[in-house]
């Protein structure tokens, strides 16, 4: 194992996370809230202890990542990132508590957006920014940020790329991955700007708008109000909100080649895309003729908040207009199968992925099918093109580990013994998909400040488990990875 090179990438993280951390710094300045000292010693030591990580080591211009430890440096990263990430919350006091200050930055970089924060009203406003900041940075991937930045860091640097990424398998837009990063980075700003602006005319400050900007960006939905976007009571902004939630639930190489020369053709060609389209349609339209009776026949209504939470659960994003734990149970049922599932791959939402499920659903089809006809043989096919039999089975057990994480999560969260049943099964799918709130005690008014310090410790390697896509961190904590060949 090339430790050296491990040790210089995560120096080179951390200097970035200080850098990331100044726009923060100057608004404390600027404000005056309280935060400054806290966010100028977390500058500083993460920007201090990056640099002598990064420049201290020396390591040979030839050495090359090998994939094991693509996957060690992703899962260290993002661990070393929350560590820090979290210096914010407990030096300024706000979350004076290591769980609790862990907790909300890794909820921050996984871009979950489930939180222990109870009092919205005195959250001085750089460590505000600083909260909705680690949504933006953990959305697209930190790696794929260095490598934008670095590109030169290291060799074969798509095994970086690929172990951070969401989805089956990694999409490289142009031959060099460090030009990848560039533009899908690029991709990204234009479309925060985008929503920025859009919200600053809908009336928005431009700090508010920042905020909310970053966290549909990155589909965390941290706001700075605890009513969340139902604090603007605007409809005008839940449906930019939705629209741009929508948004980032795609493919963002679908984005590179609606650039290139595609346009619309890029959307409606890829499968993927037309089942996430279909399953947003499907699911706003029987949820709001569902809920016709708790909003007494109002239809519009009904679509207005369907609309919102739909777009906001299956990106994963978590922003909040309604109270949908008191919608009928059949509605909660789709929340929750939508919840499951995701966006697609190659966008900055959680869940098991729109691609992984159609894939399950082609091979179950193909099993059912050769029960009867065992001579017959049929290929997978996405986008009319054949899926080998690796990438099959790598679903398939994708798949199965992540119900198992899940469970699992439950099972430990149950050992608290504060809530029932329904709490510990969504808080573990919320923590796993990356979506943030769940129903019961976890609901969409309510947060994880009443679980322990040992739930939300298992939240937090929870929400690394989902944003990782379960692999890095299962390496991470195997003997064999850490041998030297």
């Amino acid at each position: 194992m090339n430790r050296k090179l491990i040790i210089r990438v995560l120096g080179a993280i951390l200097c970035i996370e200080a850098i990331a951390m100044i726009p923060a710094l100057a608004v404390s300045f600027v404000h005056r809230d309280g935060d400054s000292m806290a966010l100028g010693v977390s500058v500083l030591l993460a920007g201090i202890i990056g640099v002598c990580l990064f420049f201290g080591v020396k390591t040979d211009k030839s050495s090359h990542l090998r994939l094991k430890e693509g996957f060690i440096i992703v899962a260290l990263g993002w661990f070393l990132l929350s560590l820090f990430g979290a210096l914010p919350f407990m030096l300024s006091g706000i979350l004076p508590r290591f769980e609790d200050a862990f907790f909300e930055a890794v909820s921050g970089f996984t871009t979950t957006g489930a939180s222990v924060v109870t009092d919205f009203d005195h959250f001085p406003r750089g460590v505000m920014l600083w909260r909705a900041t680690t949504h933006w940075i953990g959305g697209m991937g930190v790696l794929v940020l260095t490598l934008a930045l670095l590109p030169k860091l290291t060799g074969r640097t798509a095994h970086l790329v690929k172990a951070e990424s969401p989805g089956p398998s990694l999409s490289k837009l142009v031959p060099k991955t460090g030009e990848t990063a560039k533009i899908l980075y690029s991709i990204y700003g234009v479309l925060t700007a985008a929503e920025f602006i859009a919200l600053v005319l809908l009336g928005l400050s431009p700090y508010d708008a920042v905020i909310h900007a970053m966290a549909t960006a990155g589909t965390g939905g941290f706001s700075n109000y605890g009513a969340s976007i139902a604090a603007f009571q605007s409809v005008p902004v839940e449906m930019t909100v939705s629209l741009f939630m929508f948004l980032f639930g795609i493919n963002f190489a679908l984005y590179f080649k609606f650039i290139m020369g595609d346009h619309i053709k890029a959307f409606y060609r890829d499968e993927e895309f037309r089942w996430y389209f279909f399953i947003v349609v499907l699911s706003v339209v029987s949820i709001s003729l569902l809920n016709l009776g708790y909003y007494h026949g109002d239809y519009l209504t009904s679509l207005r908040y369907t609309v919102f939470t739909v777009c906001s659960t299956i990106s994963t994003t978590g922003f909040v207009v309604t109270d949908y734990s008191l919608w009928p149970v059949t509605s909660q049922m789709i929340i929750l199968l939508i919840m499951l599932i995701g966006s697609c791959a190659g966008s900055t939402a959680g869940g098991m992925k729109v691609i992984r499920i159609s894939m399950v659903f082609k091979m179950s089809r193909r099993t059912i099918r050769a029960a009867g006809h065992p001579q017959k043989v049929e290929v997978v096919r996405i986008d009319r093109k054949a899926v080998d039999e690796t990438t099959l089975s790598q679903v398939a057990q994708f798949a199965l580990m992540y119900i198992a994480v899940w469970l699992v999560g439950a099972f430990l969260l149950s050992f608290d013994g504060k809530y029932d049943l329904l709490t510990h099964l969504t808080a573990s799918l919320t923590c796993v998909s990356n979506v943030g709130p769940g129903l019961g005690a976890v609901g969409p008014v309510y947060n994880f400040a009443g679980y322990g310090i040992f739930s939300k410790l298992v939240s937090s390697l929870l929400m690394l488990f989902g944003r990782l896509e379960l692999l890095p961190m299962f390496i991470m904590f195997t003997r064999s990875a850490w041998h030297q060949y």
